[in-house]
């Protein structure tokens, strides 16, 4: 009996006790809740651009020959050294042209004095007429060797015009500024006017052509765009270049044409960009990569990459925070990477926060803590869940900020 009236008396304490645990764990449970980092997702303008393979060329190429046939006498250049327009680079032996000019001023001269001789006798000839002292066949004579003198002259002017290119060209010059590779000849070397290999060349390096490579299936999909209005074409916007071992380049450049048409072979067309090259860092034949900017979309969505993950098939999805700070999964559409980002084009929608740390710990439908990612010099703050947080919460958001 007097156990049976323990147990009532026990009975209501116990139960009080179980009471007060249950509201003790209910603030525990909502504070295991896991943090999580989110990113808000905004609509904004997005340049899109695509980094190409390409490689520089020269802007403008002089290959150096020979117009007259003789034997090199003297090389006048430093090899790799800058030259300028008309700058002599070889000299050949030009005595058998030196010659042939004298010859030719000798000949000029021979035929302006006879020249002066025909033009006396025709002035002599126009005075005697007028007193019937010569006959009209003889004036006639007269005034006709007066114009082959003068028409004698006039080839012997030509032929000393000749001659004197013909010796100026045993003088090889340069066609343009630019800086020199190696000489192919020596002294003593003979070189024809209608030989194919050039003596050396001349290459203007400032400014360089950069010159690339891309898909036609990606102008295709790009004109779909512009055309539907989703993008805007851009205009006048900087070319950026990256040097072979991913070195940005110090000068933007700027494109100059886009070819007319695709190579069968590839599928691909041909873009070229003119860059300043004042240091002459860049040269012929380098690998570089150029970031090009295509379009503009109006309300573009950016996601960070770690807040994508891929499937063993390759399909992509993303955690998200919904309206009751639950885990959503949502598969997402992506086009292109921006910087560290992704390019949404489907799935996803302004406004909704993507997990980017924490995914770990967290799996569809957890209720999670979340917290919006930091701006560069702003501090985080936790995302606003629509409901007024209790005091288990704030201190489990503290101890993670702490972390």
């Amino acid at each position: 009996m007097k156990d049976y009236l323990r147990c009532l008396l026990a009975f209501p304490l116990l139960s009080l006790l179980l009471a007060a645990c249950e509201g003790q764990q209910a603030p525990a449970m909502h504070a295991s809740a896991p943090n999580v980092v989110v990113v808000t997702l905004k609509a904004q303008a997005v340049t899109l651009t695509r980094q190409l393979p390409g490689r520089t060329n020269a802007f403008v190429v002089a290959e150096v020959r020979p117009q007259v046939t003789g034997i090199v006498k003297e090389r006048l250049f430093t090899e790799g050294s800058l030259v300028v327009a008309g700058q002599p680079l070889y000299q050949l032996d030009d005595a058998t042209y030196r010659a042939d000019y004298n010859s030719a001023k000798a000949l000029l001269a021979r035929a302006q004095a006879a020249a002066d001789i025909a033009r006396f006798n025709s002035e002599r000839a126009e005075r005697l007429i007028g007193s019937n002292a010569i006959s009209e066949q003889e004036l006639i004579n007269a005034r006709a060797l007066l114009r082959q003198a003068e028409a004698d002259v006039g080839v012997a002017e030509a032929r000393v015009e000749s001659t004197k290119v013909e010796l100026n060209y045993a003088r090889i010059s340069s066609p343009i500024d630019g800086r020199i590779g190696k000489s192919t000849v020596t002294r003593g070397a003979l070189v024809t006017a209608d030989q194919q290999a050039p003596l050396a060349t001349v290459q203007q390096l400032d400014p360089i052509y950069v010159d690339l490579t891309r898909s036609a299936s990606e102008l295709l999909e790009l004109r779909r765009e512009l055309s539907s209005g989703a993008a805007r074409k851009t205009e006048g916007i900087p070319v950026s270049i990256l040097l072979e071992d991913g070195t940005p380049y110090t000068y933007a450049g700027e494109l100059a044409f886009t070819d007319v048409a695709v190579d069968p072979m590839t599928g691909s067309y041909a873009l070229r960009v003119v860059v300043p090259n004042p240091e002459n860092l860049l040269m012929p034949g380098m690998y570089v990569r150029a970031t090009v900017s295509n379009a503009v979309l109006d309300r573009g969505l950016l996601v960070p990459q770690k807040g994508v993950t891929r499937d063993a098939k390759g399909n992509a999805s993303a955690l998200v925070v919904n309206s009751s700070n639950t885990v959503e999964q949502r598969a997402v559409q992506v086009s292109r990477t921006i910087g560290d980002q992704w390019l949404v084009s489907g799935g996803l929608v302004e406004g909704d926060r993507v997990i980017i740390e924490g995914l770990q710990r967290i799996r569809p439908g957890v209720p999670v803590v979340a917290t919006e990612a930091a701006t560069p010099g702003i501090p985080a703050e936790p995302a606003s869940s629509g409901e007024p947080a209790e005091p288990g919460d704030k201190s489990a958001a503290a101890g993670t900020q702490q972390k």
